[in-house]
């Protein structure tokens, strides 16, 4: 069920953070990947078996997206302690294993996270490219074990329409299903 806020509900825009890119080792803005024309947020980690499951469709979205002028951002904000396969060196082991092509980032103290309300891996977050939250929730309906095909269509879907010019007035909010982001105590 598709649930729609209005936007004085939702006061969340996009913000700049500095976080460590994994790929390159060094800490890096994020602002430096946002896009004019729509940017995507995506709160993924390495070791949850639900962004296993879509792994291949995150990567065929944001190839199908990023010539389109949208740029795509993974953050893992799992404690990395308790949980040693999210650390930025295995990140970057499954960034180079998948092929990512998108920057992948560790939030090491899990401010960006809290930040954007995310709950959970996978989760996404949509935002025009005046940094208006458009959507926020998950890719498709497709869950492990459930027979649903992986189409990424939810978050497809928003980027086609802001690629139309489609006013999106209210961001639209579909829950996401996944692992809980793992808190540090």
């Amino acid at each position: 069920m598709v649930q729609t806020y209005s936007s004085s509900e939702i006061k969340i825009q996009i913000k700049d953070f500095e976080l460590l890119e994994v790929s390159s080792g060094k800490k890096k803005f994020l602002k430096s990947f946002f896009s004019n024309q729509a940017t995507v947020i995506m709160f993924i980690c390495n070791h949850c078996p639900y962004v296993k499951h879509i792994n291949a469709e995150l990567i065929r979205l944001a190839n199908d997206f990023i010539p389109k002028m949208i740029s795509f951002l993974a953050i893992n904000s799992n404690d990395a302690k308790k949980y040693p396969e999210d650390s930025p060196e295995n990140m970057k082991k499954v960034c180079y294993k998948l092929g990512y092509p998108f920057p992948y980032f560790f939030d090491e103290t899990q401010e960006v996270a809290k930040y954007y309300f995310a709950k959970c891996t996978p989760e996404f977050f949509i935002f025009s490219g005046n940094g208006i939250l458009c959507y926020h929730g998950q890719l498709d309906d497709s869950r492990p074990g459930n027979n649903v095909p992986v189409t990424g269509n939810d978050v497809r879907n928003v980027l086609k329409n802001i690629l139309k010019g489609k006013k999106i007035l209210y961001p639209i909010v579909k829950l996401s299903y996944g692992c809980n982001i793992k808190w540090k105590v």
